[in-house]
């Protein structure tokens, strides 16, 4: 997609209010354009389904009826894995959390968050990173500290692999790795393939799934 085009965004929530607001917030974002909304996750499913390339990426409460937030990201991701799905939520539990990041979302924001945080969050994912609400990192950063990454695991990774690996789980795009690492954004690049490769991760999201399932300790 070329950078002056507006990404197309569809909204999933069973509350108008929440649509309307969300609409509202973006109103003035001329780099996105919510061309559809759901009330629940199947009549999602059914206008992803009708227009997949149209799609690119979906904000989707948890609990909605007939199909879930979590449920239809899961069906995305196996489906269209070029679709984003940011999970907007008032769930702040950790096993709610775990779920959505093991249906790999690729980003779990709070309604109660603000819009600058949304634009924010909108923007990272589309540009391939991960967001989760400011709340949440400390419930992050404690699942990271529980248990220790498996001893073959971790030393399959090279130092540089490791820093890198740390800053993904940290939610910095390729070109702020590079930036802070001082190297190119194709050497990050390539560092972040061959963690997929040892890890036996397919995306950002299983990588953050990764670390957060063998303990991985974000420096």
């Amino acid at each position: 997609m070329k950078t002056n085009e507006a990404s197309n965004l569809l909204v999933a929530d069973d509350h108008h209010l929440i649509i309307d607001g969300i609409r509202s917030m973006l109103s003035d974002q001329n780099h996105l354009s919510i061309v559809s909304e759901a009330q629940d996750g199947e009549e999602a499913w059914e206008k992803i389904s009708e227009h997949p390339d149209g799609i690119q990426l979906v904000l989707a409460d948890v609990t909605m009826p007939r199909c879930g937030g979590i449920e239809l990201c899961r069906r995305i991701k196996q489906q269209y894995a070029d679709i984003k799905v940011l999970i907007v939520t008032m769930h702040k539990s950790v096993s709610v959390l775990n779920e959505a990041i093991d249906a790999e979302a690729d980003g779990y924001i709070l309604k109660e968050s603000g819009k600058a945080e949304l634009v924010s969050a909108i923007k990272r994912v589309l540009n391939g990173g991960t967001w989760y609400s400011n709340e949440l990192l400390p419930v992050l950063q404690d699942e990271l500290n529980k248990g220790r990454m498996l001893q073959e695991n971790r030393s399959a990774l090279s130092i540089r692999e490791t820093e890198v690996l740390s800053l993904i789980v940290k939610e910095l795009t390729s070109e702020e790795i590079s930036e802070q690492l001082g190297i190119s954004k194709k050497t990050v690049d390539n560092h972040r393939q061959h963690i997929l490769e040892k890890t036996g991760c397919r995306s950002t999201v299983g990588l953050v799934k990764f670390a957060l399932q063998s303990g991985f300790h974000a420096y």
